[in-house]
């Protein structure tokens, strides 16, 4: 669900600068036929959404698949921000962050502007 060719994933994580995607071993979110169990991106797919940035329903602090057990641990363990990653698409959109992020190097944390 990588939204519109800018390799950002439906939970906010930028695969265009992540190593498992750029050496072929990740497909990314959008392609990954195997990742059936991430609520996250089968919510925007059942929503038509292309990441969580697009959602309406509910703060993404309150989303329950949002903040599953499953997603905490895959934050803690690649030290992660998603949610700082969704509030910075929805705040200068999803080709400008997808330019910070790969002008960063970073995949997931938004870049700090001052």
């Amino acid at each position: 669900m990588t939204e519109k060719g800018f390799n950002v994933a439906a939970c906010g994580l930028y695969c265009g600068t992540c190593r498992r995607f750029l050496n072929g071993k990740c497909p990314g979110c959008a392609n990954n036929d195997k990742a059936t169990w991430c609520s996250v991106r089968n919510c925007c797919k059942e929503h038509g959404w292309m990441s969580c940035a697009e959602c309406n329903l509910m703060p993404i602090e309150r989303c329950p698949k949002f903040n599953a057990f499953i997603s905490k641990v895959f934050g803690f363990v690649f030290r992660s921000d998603r949610g700082a990653c969704i509030r910075r698409i929805r705040e200068i959109g999803v080709e400008n962050f997808a330019k910070e992020m790969t002008e960063s190097g970073n995949y997931n944390r938004p870049v700090k502007k001052h």
